[in-house]
């Protein structure tokens, strides 16, 4: 009873909301204060998705840098447009005679677009065609990217690491993330220490001058160092002393290009599968008489979403940008035409996302900027749309999994499911709060000064969401 006229008196002031909302609470602004951050730099807007008004706000429509809680609006578009039972297909094609296992020609792999196709679906891949008979490839082995159309891109231009998954650039034919694990193993009985990498292309060179020091792990004995040392990132060293009182290192890197990783990592496969290529790699059109002999399907695009966003894939949403792109405007896909799609897609669905610049839709961005209520009233129309399940399903539960596991840790369970964003400069929340009153809001909240790169957006994040479990 107290409970609930604690309740009564904060609804008092905060619950006979105007259009623009109440005044902000001291539980926030303190927080705000006590992060040192001016108020000019912090945008947050609480919004009730049934009647559309306004419970709390501070600066809505001051247009912000997002990071990657653009996410929603990429992935709820693509849910809205393609369906949540949408598919890729990666076909395999012939151009010669296929006799006894025996493929006297090329092989064609054509890449359309898969946003998931990681090393164990690529496992499947040439699994499938060994089972539709083929064994011995004599030609080469043809890929075929033209799916996509996408300018030349510098990987390394966002932050100057070009080798880190977040940054890998999207291909038609994307194979487990372009992506490398290396491990780093001292072995004391060998006395050496091993670099194992998974998967291990064919064509990917690795150099391994790790020394092996008997002594105690620390200082030179317990540095690795590892250079990308070819341009085509096709050859890599290891250097540096590890001793065996050392855990084991890992870490990933993209390599190669999508086009030789995808060929690398075939041939490897093959070669386990117990087939033979005495081919080499062409990048090229698949050509008008090619046969197809599989097509394999893709996760559909709820799963793709739902990993989207719990898991912050950038590559997975610039897939599905340019995806939108290709089925509303044909293809090749570009990012011109994701954009065009989405744009349209918005006013028919009458919101007003009128000088949001997506770029590429996953938020790796420094022009991508959208003002928090552009992206609740995104929010508002998911929540209420024959989709909402799929697409509530795929934002992190707080202090439960994705990108939210180890932050709002002491909410009720199931209660926050909130996509996260977070670059330089750039720290934010966007979804979903339910309140102990059991009705559910939008919450939108971004933090672009200087601190965020500091933790203190994260405290602002978590004082909204504690105030409207507590108030609404």
């Amino acid at each position: 009873m107290v409970r609930a006229a604690l309740a009564l008196i904060s609804c008092t002031s905060y619950c006979a909301w105007p259009a623009g909302g109440a005044e902000v609470p001291a539980a926030v602004t303190q927080v705000i204060a006590a992060q040192r951050l001016p108020p000019s730099a912090v945008s947050f807007v609480i919004l009730d998705p049934d009647s559309g008004h306004t419970v709390l706000a501070q600066n809505p429509d001051t247009p912000r840098a997002p990071a990657s809680t653009i996410k929603v609006v990429t992935t709820y578009a693509a849910l809205d447009l393609l369906g949540p039972a949408y598919i890729w297909h990666t076909r395999a094609s012939i151009r010669g005679v296929l006799k006894d296992g025996v493929l006297d020609g090329d092989l064609i792999l054509q890449g359309g677009g898969d946003p998931y196709m990681t090393l164990e679906r690529w496992w499947s891949f040439a699994h499938a065609l060994r089972v539709k008979g083929l064994r011995t490839i004599r030609g080469d082995i043809v890929i075929d990217d033209t799916a996509f159309s996408l300018s030349p891109e510098d990987p390394g231009e966002f932050d100057g690491r070009p080798n880190r998954a977040y940054n890998v650039v999207p291909d038609a034919l994307m194979v487990n993330f372009q992506s490398v694990e290396f491990r780093v193993i001292p072995d004391a009985g060998a006395r050496r220490v091993a670099v194992i990498a998974s998967p291990a292309p064919a064509n990917l060179t690795i150099e391994n001058h790790v020394r092996f020091a008997a002594g105690r792990c620390g200082g030179a004995a317990a540095r690795v160092d590892f250079k990308v040392a070819s341009a085509r990132w096709d050859r890599v060293v290891f250097g540096g002393a590890l001793s065996p009182h050392c855990a084991e290192r890992s870490f990933t890197r993209v390599l190669l290009q999508p086009a030789t990783y995808a060929y690398g990592t075939f041939v490897e496969l093959w070669h386990e599968l117990d087939g033979e290529v005495s081919g080499k790699l062409r990048v090229e059109a698949a050509p008008p008489d090619a046969q197809t002999l599989l097509s394999f399907d893709s996760l559909s695009l709820a799963e793709v979403v739902r990993l989207t966003n719990k898991f912050s894939s950038n590559l997975m949403a610039r897939h599905l940008l340019l995806t939108m792109g290709e089925e509303h405007s044909g293809n090749p896909a570009t990012v011109e035409k994701g954009v065009a799609a989405i744009a349209d897609w918005s006013r028919e669905r009458g919101l007003d996302l009128q000088g949001v610049d997506m770029d590429n839709g996953s938020g790796l961005s420094r022009s991508t900027h959208i003002s928090v209520l552009q992206m609740a009233q995104v929010l508002r129309t998911a929540y209420r749309s024959p989709y909402a399940p799929e697409f509530l399903a795929s934002l992190p539960l707080a202090g439960v999994d994705g990108t939210l596991r180890s932050r709002m840790k002491l909410t009720p369970a199931g209660a926050v499911r909130l996509k996260t964003g977070h670059i330089d400069g750039v720290s934010g929340v966007a979804g979903y709060v339910t309140a102990s009153s059991g009705k559910t809001y939008v919450l939108v909240s971004l933090v672009n000064h200087s601190r965020a790169d500091y933790g203190a957006g994260e405290p602002v994040h978590a004082a909204l969401v504690n105030w409207m479990l507590d108030n609404l």
